[in-house]
């Protein structure tokens, strides 16, 4: 059993690498074929939990791979790209040569502390409402969201997340080695 996170299905901004967070577009076709390619793995899961980001792109993949009914969790947001909202990195590397969002400043945004209290919190509030050794947990939401997640959950700083690439709707699943948190299945 397993925390199962998910990517939503590719938009027009995730296919052209724009940071996308508060700007809600839907999935593109291909991203809804993604979804539905999924749909079969997740149908074989024993999911006590599931949980969405409310940005529609989320709430869609979530609806098409089987779990319409997911609760909306405002914490399953993207991180926050304030002023760099819609721009590609080489875009604001014209500005701000070598940025990166997990170590460059994001003006009216948020940091990767930030996003990783976000994390915390959620994965404390799975932990407590199920045993995730004995049934799994859903969590649909967004790339560098789950990349921090993920960091949080083998207990890295938040930042770390940028060790771990994830494409567009792609199944990871994070759970236990004994009493360790471990990653069993990473962008699958």
């Amino acid at each position: 059993m397993a925390i199962l996170i998910v990517r939503h299905g590719e938009t027009e901004w995730s296919r052209d690498g724009r940071h996308t967070s508060v700007t809600d577009l839907p999935l593109t076709a291909v991203g809804e074929e993604q979804a539905r390619a999924l749909a079969p793995r997740l149908a074989e899961r024993d999911v006590a939990l599931a949980l969405t980001s409310p940005r529609a792109r989320a709430r869609r993949t979530a609806e098409i791979v089987g779990f319409g009914a997911a609760e909306v969790d405002e914490r399953l947001v993207e991180w926050d790209y304030g002023d760099l909202e819609g721009r590609t990195t080489p875009e604001i590397r014209e500005d701000h040569p070598g940025w990166t969002v997990w170590s460059g400043e994001v003006p009216g945004g948020e940091t990767p502390d930030q996003v990783g209290a976000r994390c915390d919190a959620v994965l404390a509030d799975v932990l407590a409402r199920v045993d995730v050794r004995e049934r799994d947990v859903l969590l649909v939401a967004h790339g560098h969201l789950l990349r921090v997640l993920a960091a949080r959950w083998l207990g890295l700083p938040p930042d770390h997340g940028r060790l771990l690439r994830l494409d567009t709707a792609r199944l990871t699943e994070l759970g236990h080695e004994r009493e360790q948190q471990v990653l069993l299945r990473w962008n699958a």
